[in-house]
């Protein structure tokens, strides 16, 4: 009977203050996602480059990050950041990072995200080169390149092209990660949307608008990657219908 009793009111969404608070929800949730997702990318590919390396101290220590980054859930590494790790500092340190970091809690969740986000990607763009032929690299010996040259120049990229359908899940993995912020009091769009819900007591308009904004920008996310995938794809290997 409740639900029959409903009065939907659409227009929550766009009259003052609120249609302005979902707006900013929606820019706080891209631009938090896209700075984790260039930290995991590149600290990714660092860890990566540790865990191929030949030298045992550098596979231990990328293994090492990778162990305890991926098989500890994102909440409790969230928590750690906001909570935790500011007590770990030096007293001057906490105090300089509470009175000149403004909103601390956003920043305390992109580190976190890329964080956590980063010892997926090294696993990602670890097995892209494990399922590369030995024969490719003596091809790019025999050229004369080096070994930098060789990863820089061919295996990566090889690789890179391999991994883009995985590499695009784990940027929406990412992006959708970011609701999380929510419970350290990051105002992105899931949070502002239970907030607004209290209120105006509107709660299944806002949570749809939500939900519509995650989904419109996943499948742009996804229709872009497959444009780049039907580009650079390697010849003679699966690909999407073109």
């Amino acid at each position: 009977m409740g639900f029959l009793n409903y009065t939907f009111d659409w227009s929550v969404l766009w009259r003052p203050p609120y249609g302005g608070l979902l707006i900013n929800g929606i820019l706080i949730t891209l631009h938090l996602s896209i700075l984790a997702w260039m930290i995991a990318v590149w600290l990714g590919i660092t860890i990566c480059v540790f865990r191929v390396s030949p030298f045992v101290l550098a596979r231990f220590a990328g293994s090492m990050y990778v162990q305890i980054f991926r098989n500890t859930p994102f909440l409790v590494q969230l928590f750690f950041w906001y909570f935790a790790a500011p007590l770990l500092l030096p007293k001057p340190a906490q105090e300089w990072l509470y009175d000149n970091v403004p909103n601390y809690s956003y920043w305390a969740g992109v580190a976190a995200l890329g964080t956590y986000t980063a010892s997926r990607v090294a696993e990602l763009f670890r097995s892209g080169l494990l399922s590369i032929s030995r024969d490719q690299y003596r091809a790019a010996y025999s050229t004369g390149l080096t070994v930098f040259q060789t990863y820089r120049y061919v295996i990566f990229p090889y690789a890179f092209r391999i991994i883009i359908p995985a590499f695009t899940t784990e940027f929406l993995t990412c992006f959708k990660n970011s609701a999380l912020t929510m419970t350290i009091g990051v105002m992105e769009i899931t949070h502002t949307a239970y907030y607004i819900d209290s209120f105006t007591w509107h709660g299944l308009e806002t949570t749809t608008a939500a939900s519509l904004v995650y989904l419109c920008i996943a499948l742009c996310v996804v229709l872009f990657m497959s444009f780049i995938e039907k580009r650079i794809h390697i010849p003679g290997m699966i690909a999407r219908e073109q």
